[in-house]
């Protein structure tokens, strides 16, 4: 059944609408679990530890093609509602051409600064050679990594998400196919980690560029355009809030791992293992969160359009369905996570009693932030969809970096090691007061209450 984002939704309809958007992001951080089982089980917990280490800095790179995605897709769906088809497709291709230099700059500029910027983050010297094998492989598909993250979402404003998820699915498989070959049957460690990923994002940057520039079904195609710098900094600051969310996530991600340097030698562990443990909870979270992720990627353009049209009644129809659903997934997510944290420690971890003793006991208390994480995750999504992109921002900003960055400082000086693991409890709940402000104050100027 093709679901067009300007007819009315039922539940139901809405589902299936976003669960292509879903299925999408919890495989791509499903093939990005595969990557750290093969490293942690062939290369070891230093090649591990190593590879978590520099990742946040990598992510940081490619969450610029979020921000192109997101913002952009915004502003094509609303466009789109106004009845401007022409001038959506324009505003589509300059967006992705504008993500394309973006990316061939960053891509340069990383390779050249990522060894200083390793060892400002406080890499050992057994880590660092690591980090730099993993990290110039990634750096170097930088502008791969990012087209691959602006079309996830804009095959969702192409009313073609199910195209979205197959090219996704398939860059996934080339990802753990090569890391079998090269991980575990050639041996080459983080390195072929790090070309596997590459050869991954490649697949799912390239495709969608013949799949756009070419006649096809969806209602996007690249055509000729005159750069409009109004449109380009619109896309910037609207999608500033998925920019800001995936920085600080980057950046907290970092002194997460300084801290847990620090503390777990404190508590008498190797302070490798406290790093390796937060990896693992981070590989396994991003799978439970991009279900939020997905859900609010796959619902913003619906809203978009729907704010363009001037349609508020379909506005509070979507707004109040993605609420139940999120609340429904949230509590789902904390039983579930509870049930499968020493399955999972044993997974990756198991060949280490200690680590994979402190790696079950971390996760039972992060996941708790699931009941939460979802509604905040929703909000920025929705002001983003919106168009308003300073809302989206503070909910983003507040969220994944000030209270974070507080809470990891100071829950810590009273409850040590654990205090780390629950400082995201706290920072969601901080955020989920901000996000229902924002929601309720802004309530009359869209109509979606």
């Amino acid at each position: 059944m093709k679901i067009q984002i300007s007819e009315h939704f039922t539940t139901k309809k809405l589902l299936t609408f976003c669960l292509p958007s879903i299925i999408m992001m919890v495989f791509t951080s499903v093939y990005g679990v595969v990557d750290g089982l093969f490293v942690s089980n062939y290369a070891g917990d230093t090649a591990f530890a190593s590879v978590n280490f520099i990742m946040p800095l990598l992510m940081a790179f490619g969450s610029l093609g979020f921000m192109f995605g997101t913002g952009g897709s915004a502003i094509v769906a609303k466009t789109f509602g106004e009845g401007k088809k022409e001038l959506a497709n324009q505003y589509f291709t300059m967006i992705v051409s504008a993500n394309i230099i973006t990316g061939v700059i960053l891509s340069v500029i990383g390779f050249i600064l990522l060894k200083p910027v390793a060892i400002l983050m406080g890499a050992s010297a057994e880590m660092l050679d690591y980090c730099l094998k993993y990290g110039r492989i990634l750096i170097c598909a930088v502008p791969f990594f990012m087209l691959q993250n602006v079309f996830q979402s804009f095959f969702i404003t192409a009313g073609k998400p199910d195209t979205g998820l197959k090219i996704s699915i398939l860059s996934g498989v080339t990802n753990m196919v090569f890391d079998f070959l090269f991980i575990g049957g050639f041996r080459w460690g983080v390195t072929g980690a790090g070309l596997a990923t590459a050869l991954c994002q490649i697949v799912g940057a390239v495709i969608p560029l013949f799949y756009f520039a070419r006649k096809n079904t969806s209602l996007l195609r690249f055509v000729k355009f005159k750069f409009n710098k109004t449109v380009i900094f619109r896309t910037c600051t609207n999608g500033s809030s998925e920019l800001m969310t995936n920085i600080s996530m980057s950046l907290v991600n970092m002194l997460y791992n300084g801290q847990l340097m620090k503390y777990a030698e404190k508590a008498g562990l190797d302070g490798k293992d406290g790093v390796s443990a937060y990896g693992v909870i981070m590989y396994v979270s991003f799978i439970f969160v991009s279900i939020f992720i997905g859900l609010s990627i796959g619902s913003a353009p619906v809203v978009s359009y729907n704010y363009g049209a001037k349609n508020s009644a379909e506005l509070k129809n979507i707004f109040r369905k993605c609420l139940v659903i999120i609340s429904c997934i949230a509590v789902a997510m904390v039983i579930l996570s509870q049930a499968i944290a020493t399955p999972l420690a044993k997974i990756f971890v198991g060949y280490k009693p200690e680590l994979f003793n402190l790696t079950v006991h971390a996760f039972r208390i992060y996941a708790i932030s699931f009941l939460l994480a979802g509604f905040n995750i929703y909000g920025s999504s929705f002001f983003t969809a919106l168009n308003n992109g300073f809302v989206s921002a503070m909910i983003s900003f507040l969220r994944t970096l000030l209270f974070q960055v507080v809470m990891v400082m100071l829950i810590p000086l009273v409850f040590g090691l654990d205090g780390i693991w629950s400082s995201i409890i706290l920072a969601e709940l901080l955020a989920l007061f901000v996000t229902v402000f924002f929601i309720f104050s802004n309530r009359k100027k869209y109509g979606y209450m």
